[in-house]
């Protein structure tokens, strides 16, 4: 039995199908299910159990001999939040229960952390565990992860095999629910299916051209594969930066997505919203050696590839992965 908290989400319900593919059927989801707009994201999956996020503890207190391992992947995700009780209840105190969980009942144990734990990327974007008490996130949604991270280092008592990963841009199928929260590609399809061009941010950094603001773009299709290989890997446990390994340009993003919708390129630029101004990241780019250090060798998605492969196979489809 395998445990996936925000299973109803956008990368825990594409690991969900992962886990399927793999035959693992015995999947419990943990979330909370009332979201409608949620509902196409787990439909047809094989599950054996769905679980009320307020309700998981006390079901695992009493199943806890039955599951394998947890992927903790629930969490509130919006950057422009900045309720900071919010992101204590839901993305650190939550946390902290179902590491405790894990350690108690020796449950392996991967949980979602975040690239916005680096805030502007002036150490670096290295997942050297001695750097994460010296970083300072941009927003309450990084400070909240990068202070479970730090929580997690600092204790005594930890499950037999635990992994932190560093989600960079993430991308890909099942993220219709988002809104303003989901990628980039998905906003750029829709301008572009609608408008027939779309519209990117200006830059505000002389060292950047408009459109040459870089970020680490990575497949969901990869980071599931991560997690499926830690599951099965279940040593060196630590904290994992989770991207492709390659920066690349809005305008390459852009350009490709208009390439995969067969459409002339037709981009105009508008100013980045003075509330996020400060707070904007114009590079990001994981640093992927030490996932690769432990022995995963499969090769990530291209830009092209994952872009194409996202946009024709399922935002042209209306498809779920």
């Amino acid at each position: 039995m395998i445990v996936v908290t925000g299973a109803a989400g956008f990368i825990a319900s594409c690991l969900v199908s992962r886990l399927n593919a793999a035959n693992f059927n015995d999947i419990v989801v943990v979330d909370n299910f009332s979201v409608a707009k949620k509902e196409g994201n787990l439909k047809g999956k094989k599950i054996k159990e769905y679980v009320d996020r307020d309700g998981f503890f006390e079901w695992l207190d009493d199943n806890y001999e039955e599951v394998e391992f947890i992927f903790h992947l629930g969490a509130r995700t919006d950057t422009t939040e900045f309720n900071k009780d919010v992101f204590d209840l839901l993305n650190l105190n939550y946390s902290k229960q179902v590491w405790n969980a894990c350690c108690e009942y020796q449950i392996p144990l991967v949980y979602a952390s975040s690239a916005a734990t680096y805030g502007s990327g002036t150490l670096g974007y290295d997942d050297e565990e001695a750097t994460i008490p010296l970083l300072q996130p941009l927003n309450p949604y990084g400070d909240s992860k990068n202070d479970f991270d730090k929580w997690a280092l600092e204790q005594t008592a930890k499950p037999f095999f635990w992994a932190g990963l560093k989600f960079f841009n993430v991308y890909g199928p099942n993220e219709y629910h988002k809104g303003k929260m989901a990628s980039v590609i998905f906003h750029a399809y829709n301008q572009i299916k609608e408008k027939g061009s779309m519209k990117l941010f200006r830059s505000h950094h002389p060292d950047f051209a408009d459109g040459e603001q870089m970020r680490d773009f990575v497949y969901v299709k990869d980071v599931v594969e991560v997690c499926m290989f830690l599951m099965q890997h279940r040593k060196n446990s630590g904290i994992y930066n989770l991207g492709s390994g390659k920066a690349r340009t809005f305008m390459a993003l852009a350009l490709n997505t208009f390439d995969a919708m067969g459409i002339e390129p037709n981009i105009d630029f508008m100013d980045t919203p003075e509330n996020l101004r400060d707070n904007y990241q114009y590079f990001t780019e994981a640093n992927m050696s030490k996932l690769r250090s432990i022995g995963y060798d499969r090769e990530f998605y291209t830009l092209e590839e994952g872009v194409k492969d996202y946009v024709q196979n399922y935002l042209m489809e209306g498809k779920y992965y």
